[in-house]
């Protein structure tokens, strides 16, 4: 049917339906467009062991993954991801659009590209690999890659896996409330996934130390960030006529964000510190915007430390949070480090902020354990030694 007529029919439509088949028709144009540009796949690789990573990359921890693995000998490895709209876009080395994600020859390519090219597959958060098929989780996936003999193991970043109504039992300042709308999503979610986890008996790699009260048997597998970045971005500690302090709330309810607000505006508001929130920033512009603060709270409610306290202490910068004694013990006997992260919850930031102030030398020094702290724990090295036994063995080589 020619345009012509197409416009003839939808001339005679009713306004709210003719608008509706204009979308439509944009749409199909659209995808007869894309649908013939099928999205590249990496090279494949000739090294005894292929990894592939994906596909949620959260905080970018896919890709940096797949970075560290590609160290060991004999590794070569790949990171996938799912690209939305209206998400920032972290690196990868390749991805696909949501719309494509449904797409059947996409997902036959995909299927085709991973179970022909890998040994080894890490799945993150239990999300399906081949696409939106219907299946809620990757179990078919996963079925699918084992049976062509493909080694698999799962990871977990956070809510995925995290169980909120033990969270709000061992945590007082939990997020966690019984009815409340976050709980009620996440509950179920990290139930299936805690049932599937032990169901397939995979290896599984969780990116903070507090997952280990959720998964006891999994390995930790440190968030891994380049320190450089960050650290050629800041300037001097305390160089300001007034102090600096920034928050970035990723996800506020899990951050405290509403406490934190209120109490570093108050404090901005009594001429203490200049308070900045920071909203919209795309992630390859955060380090100027760490660089630029003094202090930087991160949250106050989940007890663990991530990414972003990671960064912001590689970049020298005095890191507030609620990390909690449980994770400081963790990581302490993991490490033999202390976490160089200054201990703050809603009941006490305001009386540590200002203290940092008070006695600005001391808060320098905390600041200074900082990049050691990150270059020996979360650089890459020692996420890649966590996969090493997974990845490296006699039945590999």
């Amino acid at each position: 049917m020619g345009d012509t007529t197409t416009m003839t029919i939808r001339e005679r439509l009713p306004a709210p339906l003719a608008r509706t088949a204009g979308a439509v028709r944009r749409r199909l144009r659209g995808l007869r467009y894309t649908y013939a540009q099928l999205p590249a796949f990496p090279p494949a690789a000739t090294t005894p062991v292929r990894m592939l990573v994906g596909p949620t990359n959260s905080a970018g921890q896919g890709h940096a993954w797949a970075q560290a693995a590609g160290t060991l000998p004999d590794v070569d490895a790949v990171s996938f991801a799912l690209h939305r709209k209206g998400r920032f876009q972290f690196a990868d080395d390749y991805g696909v659009p949501l719309a494509w994600f449904g797409q059947s020859r996409w997902q036959r390519a995909q299927q085709h590209h991973v179970l022909t090219n890998y040994t080894h597959v890490m799945v993150e958060s239990l999300r399906p690999l081949f696409g939106a098929r219907g299946y809620p989780d990757a179990a078919p996936d996963i079925e699918a890659m084992r049976d062509r003999g493909i080694n698999v193991a799962l990871a977990f970043h956070g809510s995925d896996i995290r169980l909120p109504s033990r969270h709000a039992k061992r945590e007082q300042w939990s997020p966690f409330m019984p009815g409340d709308e976050l709980t009620d999503r996440l509950e179920p979610q990290a139930r299936r996934h805690a049932e599937l986890v032990e169901s397939l008996g995979l290896p599984v790699f969780v990116s903070t130390v507090d997952l280990l009260e959720d998964v006891p048997d999994a390995t930790w597998l440190p968030v891994a960030i380049d320190p450089t970045r960050w650290q050629q971005a800041a300037r001097p500690l305390f160089s300001t006529d007034k102090p600096v302090v920034v928050h970035v709330p990723s996800n506020a309810k899990l951050k405290g964000t509403e406490e934190i607000d209120a109490v570093l505006t108050g404090l901005h508001e009594r001429g203490l510190v200049e308070y900045r929130r920071i909203t919209g920033v795309q992630h390859q512009d955060m380090p100027a915007v760490i660089g630029a603060a003094d202090i930087v709270v991160d949250q106050l409610r989940i007890g663990l430390y991530g990414v972003a306290a990671a960064e912001a202490l590689a970049a020298g910068r005095i890191v507030v949070s609620y990390v909690g004694d449980a994770v400081r013990r963790r990581v302490r006997s993991l490490t033999g480090r202390e976490v160089p992260i200054v201990e703050a919850d809603p009941g006490t930031l305001g009386d540590v902020v200002t203290g940092l102030i008070a006695d600005r030398e001391a808060a320098a020094e905390r600041a200074a354990a900082g990049p050691g702290f990150v270059a020996e724990l979360h650089d890459g090295r020692r996420s890649a030694e966590a996969l090493r036994t997974w990845l490296i063995s006699k039945e590999t080589l």
